[in-house]
């Protein structure tokens, strides 16, 4: 497996107790949601390599994890890499959600300019992500918020905007 078709489900961040055990950092909405994993592939060195755990318990976004077949030493020595699932184990979303990997190569339509490009990527800054759409070359940055996105249709592959007044302006001026 590869990167490529995974999503990063969260990170080991520390050890646990006395028996090997260690802290899940669950980067997802729904931690709850993983409470009966039983495996993972973890990066390690740049190779994802599948490992099997017994989640102990799940409290808020952080998981304590017992490691099938692995010391004390192996599963510490864990700590701090990227855990990642399948892109096929991630739930299915409707309406207006959507995951950033999934809307890349979207069109785009704005309300007032019409068609103003393709979705190049999402920019997940901390502030606000922002959709990277080009359009001939010339790069046009949109909030991926709520009151800018008006509709997502995954079967044509566009989606519909309102961009603030005067945003599309400042690139294609």
């Amino acid at each position: 497996m590869v990167k490529e078709e995974c999503y990063i489900l969260g990170k080991i961040t520390k050890p646990f107790g006395v028996k090997g055990q260690v802290v899940f950092f669950l980067d997802v909405d729904c931690p709850s949601d993983y409470a009966n994993l039983d495996s993972a592939s973890v990066d390690v060195k740049g190779n994802l390599v599948p490992y099997f755990f017994d989640i102990q318990s799940v409290n808020g976004n952080k998981a304590v994890v017992q490691f099938e077949d692995l010391s004390i030493e192996e599963a510490h020595a864990l700590v701090g890499a990227d855990l990642y699932l399948p892109l096929d184990m991630l739930p299915k979303l409707t309406g207006n959600q959507f995951y950033f990997h999934e809307v890349v190569g979207f069109s785009v339509v704005d309300r007032n300019h019409g068609p103003i490009g393709t979705i190049a990527a999402v920019i997940d800054y901390p502030a606000q992500p922002l959709f990277q759409i080009m359009n001939n070359g010339v790069e046009i940055l949109i909030p991926v918020i709520d009151q800018v996105i008006d509709s997502v249709d995954r079967e044509s592959k566009i989606i519909n905007i309102s961009a603030p007044e005067g945003l599309i302006e400042l690139y294609l001026e």
